[in-house]
């Protein structure tokens, strides 16, 4: 591919196709809604998006977003490719998004758009740093060498203080399990202040380290303004911790590259709020080309749902995110991340979740009630989902595999 950002779209337009497509192009480069003088063909061609591709689907008699139509107006819907000189903007992340995915969305001529695809040059790979740690630096600091990371959320997701916190990872870390993250809304508040909560957190990590010879992982919330980001995330190092997390959506992009920058430990990335840009199909970003700037700006685990579960996502959607997550984003360039599967998961979904990411297990699998709705408790909760991934990676039927153990054999009854 030429030194160019490519990005494609869903588009629905009641104008002409082509016309709607060289007033997006244009809108998003150098022409604006009347011709300039200064916009010349030397300049236009230099800086000017082009239009790459323009295929028809179908058309309709409805729009799909609402707006100023005329009477009795048709509405196209296409594929449409467009591409941007990266001089346009050079290799910034936060201006790669105001080009692709700007005022294209309110356009009086759009009444649906979505961005479908985001293809970068490798030029990026020299300036955005990517993940740090990925999947091989999670593995090493987990101390869990092959197989899925078992993990779960605490809960309450807040209400709790530092030490009933606390008291909650003993149960998990001395149930077996590999990783620990806090919810996203549990950041500093005055029930739970963060400095606190990770000490507490953090002397039970250590305790068990001494008696299990590893290290557990727990992801702190460090959600927040860039020097709080910072100073949590020093304090986290500082007792020990091995991971800290972030709500993508909420810090931004430059929130993320600052962090990146500063950190010392992998970063979990949360994308809550994922539902406002997706979840209406004529609007918004899949999730394959949103992914791949928050990777670039260096989350080292993105979340991507979970097969069967409570949201509104389909199980297809979910496979095809957590396969764009391990996807090398060059091919001599993979900066591995790890996708994390959350949200009302149990061992039913192991045997599906390792076929939908093609057989790897390279990937963070988080359980609530999974794990603590075990009736033998929080031991036999994660030692059935381990099983059950066991089963899985074999090819093993759950029922067979529950012969051999009794706690999937109880799970069977309540998953």
């Amino acid at each position: 591919m030429s030194d160019r950002i490519h990005a494609s779209y869903w588009l629905e337009t009641s104008d002409s196709p082509a016309r709607a497509a060289e007033v997006i192009a244009g809108e998003q480069s150098s022409g604006t809604f009347l011709a300039l003088a200064n916009e010349t063909p030397e300049l236009k061609e230099r800086s000017g998006a082009r239009v790459e591709k323009l295929e028809i689907i179908d058309v309709a008699d409805r729009p799909s977003l609402p707006g100023r139509y005329e009477a009795g107006a048709r509405f196209t819907r296409c594929h449409l490719e467009l591409s941007w000189p990266v001089d346009n903007m050079g290799h910034s992340l936060p201006n790669v998004l105001a080009t692709v995915a700007g005022n294209l969305f309110e356009l009086q001529c759009v009444s649906g758009l979505r961005i479908t695809g985001l293809e970068l040059p490798e030029s990026f790979a020299r300036h955005c740093p990517g993940p740090a740690f990925g999947i091989q630096g999670t593995r090493r600091l987990a101390g869990v060498p092959s197989g899925p990371l078992i993990g779960t959320i605490i809960k309450p997701s807040v209400g709790m203080n530092p030490a009933q916190t606390a008291a909650e990872a003993r149960k998990l870390i001395q149930g077996g399990i590999d990783f620990i993250k806090d919810d996203e809304l549990q950041a500093d508040g005055p029930h739970c202040p963060f400095d606190e909560r990770v000490v507490a957190v953090m002397r039970e990590v250590k305790d068990a380290e001494q008696r299990l010879g590893r290290k557990v992982m727990v992801a702190f919330n460090l959600t927040g303004e860039l020097d709080e980001m910072k100073h949590r995330h020093d304090l986290v190092l500082s007792q020990g911790g091995t991971c800290v997390m972030v709500s993508l959506n909420a810090v931004g992009l430059s929130g993320l590259r600052e962090l990146r920058r500063h950190s010392a430990l992998p970063i979990h990335a949360h994308r809550g709020g994922w539902g406002s840009l997706s979840r209406c199909p004529a609007l918004g970003w899949d999730y394959a080309p949103w992914h791949k700037i928050w990777r670039l700006a260096g989350a080292d685990h993105l979340h991507v749902n979970g097969l069967g579960n409570k949201f509104s996502e389909s199980d297809e959607e979910v496979g095809r995110s957590a396969r764009a997550v391990l996807k090398p984003l060059w091919p001599d360039v993979p900066m591995a991340a790890m996708p994390v599967f959350s949200s009302g998961q149990t061992g039913l979904v192991a045997a599906s979740t390792y076929a939908a990411t093609q057989g790897s297990a390279d990937l963070i699998f988080a359980a609530g009630g999974g794990i603590f709705g075990h009736p033998g408790g929080v031991a036999s909760g994660v030692a059935a989902l381990r099983s059950a991934w066991d089963a899985a990676i074999a090819g093993i039927a759950l029922t067979q595999q529950a012969q051999q153990c009794p706690e999937l054999q109880q799970a069977l009854g309540f998953w």
